[in-house]
C-alpha cells in the first residue's frame, strides 16, 4: 500500500516538467515554517436548527376571507400570511364614530352651560348646587368622548389586525386553517420557521467543556450537501449535561445559504484541550505555502542552492493563518508562499521573505 502511495506521489510531481536550465531565477517569496503548540479539534455530529420558530396566532376572532400563502412558501417580514373578514367591525365603526360626532356636539353645550352658570353664580342668580349640576354634566360628556374615542381606537385596530402578516422573513413549514374557517383570538394561523437565524447543534463531550467558549472555530461538512463545508463559530454553550451520555450541547451559528433544519453534519471544533492534556508542539506553515496536485498536498521547499524542491505533507489541525503540516519540514525550513503555483520541481528561484501574523 505505501509502495502505491509512494508511486502516486512520484507520478504527481512527474507530471510537472523540470525546469529548463539556462533561464533566469523567478522571483518567489518565502516563509520559514514554525514550531506551534496547538490544541487538539474534535470532531462531533451534529444537526441544523434554527434560533427562530413561531406559530403564528390571530389576534383577534373573525373568519377567513383570504389565506394566500402554501406550505414551503418563502415570505417576507410583513408579507401578508391570511385576511379577516372585517365587514361587521367597519359598521361598528361608522356607528361609533356617528356617537362620537353626538357626544362632541353635547360636550360643546354642555361647556356653555357651564360657562354660564359659573356668570351666574357669581352673579347671585344660581345656586352652588345649579353650578355643580352644570359641571357635572360637563364632565359625563368629556368622558363619553374619551370613552367613544377609546373604542374607536380598539375597533380600528381590530381591523388593522385583520390583515395577520409574518412577524419575521421565513418558510412557511405549516397550515392551520383554511379559507371560511373560524378563528378565536390566540388560533394558529401558520408554522412559521426562520432561515436567517441557522445553528447547528452537537453534543460535546465534559471532557471538553472547560475548552469550549464562544468563539471557538468550527468546521462543518453536510455528506447530504455532496460533501459541502462551511465555517462557523460556537455561538453558545448549554451549561446542562445529559445525565446518561455526559454530553452537552453547543450551538454553531453557520450561514442559512442552501440549508435546512435537520439536515446532519459532522461538527469539527478547533483548538480544544482535553481535560488533562496539554498542547501538543508541532510544525506549522502558512496555508498559502500548500500547493495541491490532486488529492495530494506538497509544499515547495527553497533549497540551498536556490531550487524549489517540492515536498509531499499530511495537513492537521489549522490556527489562524497557519495549518500544521506533518512530513519532512521541520521549524525554520524556507517554504515558497508566493508564486508557487507557477514553479516546477528543481526550478532556480530568488526568495524573499514574506511575513505572515504569528499562529
Amino acid at each position: 500500500m505505501r509502495l502505491l502511495a509512494g508511486l502516486a506521489i512520484i507520478s504527481v510531481f512527474a507530471a510537472a516538467a523540470p525546469a529548463q536550465p539556462g533561464r533566469p531565477a523567478t522571483p518567489v517569496g518565502y516563509t520559514e515554517a514554525r514550531q506551534f503548540r496547538i490544541r487538539q479539534s474534535l470532531t462531533v455530529p451534529g444537526s441544523v436548527a434554527t434560533n427562530l420558530t413561531s406559530l403564528v396566532a390571530s389576534e383577534i376572532s373573525g373568519l377567513v376571507e383570504e389565506f394566500p400563502v402554501r406550505d414551503g412558501d418563502r415570505v417576507e417580514k410583513g408579507q401578508l400570511l391570511a385576511r379577516l373578514r372585517t365587514r361587521s367591525r367597519e359598521i361598528e365603526l361608522a356607528a361609533t364614530e356617528g356617537q362620537l360626532k353626538e357626544a362632541e356636539a353635547r360636550r360643546k353645550l354642555a361647556e356653555r352651560n357651564f360657562e354660564r352658570a359659573r356668570e351666574l353664580f357669581d352673579s347671585g342668580v344660581f345656586s352652588r348646587q345649579q353650578l355643580d349640576d352644570t359641571r357635572y354634566e360637563l364632565n359625563a360628556w368629556e368622558g363619553r368622548v374619551e370613552n367613544l374615542k377609546s373604542q374607536i381606537e380598539r375597533i380600528r385596530y381590530d381591523i388593522e389586525c385583520s390583515a395577520i402578516k409574518a412577524p419575521f422573513s421565513g418558510v412557511v413549514v405549516a397550515r392551520h386553517t383554511e379559507v371560511g374557517q373560524w378563528l378565536g383570538v390566540g388560533d394558529a394561523v401558520v408554522e412559521l420557521l426562520s432561515l436567517e437565524e441557522l445553528v447547528v447543534e452537537a453534543e460535546v463531550p465534559e471532557q471538553y467543556f472547560d475548552s469550549v467558549r464562544p468563539g471557538v472555530a468550527a468546521s462543518i461538512r453536510f455528506d447530504a450537501l455532496r460533501g459541502r463545508t462551511v465555517r462557523g463559530r460556537v455561538s453558545a454553550v448549554i451549561p446542562k449535561a445529559d445525565n446518561q451520555a455526559r454530553t452537552f450541547p453547543v450551538r454553531i451559528r453557520v450561514p442559512s445559504d442552501g440549508l435546512a433544519v435537520g439536515l446532519i453534519a459532522q461538527v469539527r471544533l478547533e483548538g480544544l484541550s482535553r481535560r488533562g492534556s496539554s498542547p501538543r508542539a508541532v510544525t506549522v506553515v502558512p496555508k498559502d505555502a500548500i500547493v495541491r496536485r490532486g488529492p495530494q498536498a506538497m509544499v515547495y521547499v527553497l533549497d540551498g542552492d536556490g531550487t524549489a524542491k517540492p515536498v509531499p505533507v499530511q495537513l492537521g489541525a489549522a490556527a489562524g493563518d497557519w495549518v500544521e503540516v506533518k512530513g519532512p519540514v521541520a521549524p525554520g525550513t524556507k517554504v515558497i508562499t508566493r508564486g508557487n503555483e507557477r514553479i516546477r520541481p528543481g526550478q532556480k528561484v530568488q526568495g524573499q521573505p514574506v511575513e505572515y501574523p504569528a499562529p
